[in-house]
C-alpha cells in the first residue's frame, strides 16, 4: 500500500472530492479516520443500521446483496451514502477482497460535510440513485 501520500492527497484522487480546494480537502481529511483492514473483513452488513461513510483508498472490496457478489469496488470508490442520506438500513454487505485502506467518516461528520459542500451532496445523490437502480435490476 502506498503510504507516501498524505490523506489529503489520497482524498484528492477520489472523484467525489476531486473538485475541492486544498482547504476543503483538509477539512474532509480531518473528519475521516483511516483504517487498514485484512482480507475477509466485513466493512458493512446488509440490513444493519448505517452509521458511517467509507472511501476506499487502496485495495478492493466486494459488494454483496443477498449472499451474491454484485460488484467489486476499488480505490476512489465509496459506499455507505445510501444508509446515511436516506436513513435506511444498509442495502449491501461490503467485504474486503484484498487488504484495504479506507477512510471512515461518521454519521454526524458526514451530515456536516454534505451541508457544507453542496457539490458533494449532488454527486452523492446521483450515485445513490444510480446504485439503487442497479441493485433493483440485479435482484
Amino acid at each position: 500500500m502506498t503510504d507516501e501520500l498524505t490523506t489529503d492527497e489520497r482524498l484528492a484522487r477520489v472523484p467525489l472530492f476531486a473538485g475541492l480546494s486544498k482547504k476543503d480537502l483538509k477539512k474532509v481529511s480531518s473528519l475521516a479516520t483511516r483504517l487498514d483492514l485484512p482480507v475477509g473483513k466485513e466493512l458493512t452488513h446488509q440490513g444493519a443500521t448505517g452509521n458511517e461513510f467509507l472511501v476506499v483508498l487502496d485495495g478492493e472490496v466486494d459488494v454483496v446483496i443477498d449472499g451474491k457478489v454484485i460488484a467489486s469496488r476499488g480505490p476512489g470508490d465509496y459506499f455507505g451514502e445510501i444508509a446515511l442520506l436516506d436513513d435506511r438500513p444498509r442495502v449491501a454487505t461490503v467485504v474486503a477482497k484484498t487488504p484495504v485502506s479506507i477512510e471512515v467518516i461518521g454519521r454526524r461528520e458526514f451530515k456536516a460535510l454534505v451541508d457544507d459542500q453542496p457539490e458533494i451532496a449532488q454527486q452523492l445523490l446521483a450515485t445513490m440513485a444510480q446504485r439503487l437502480e442497479e441493485d433493483e435490476s440485479k435482484k
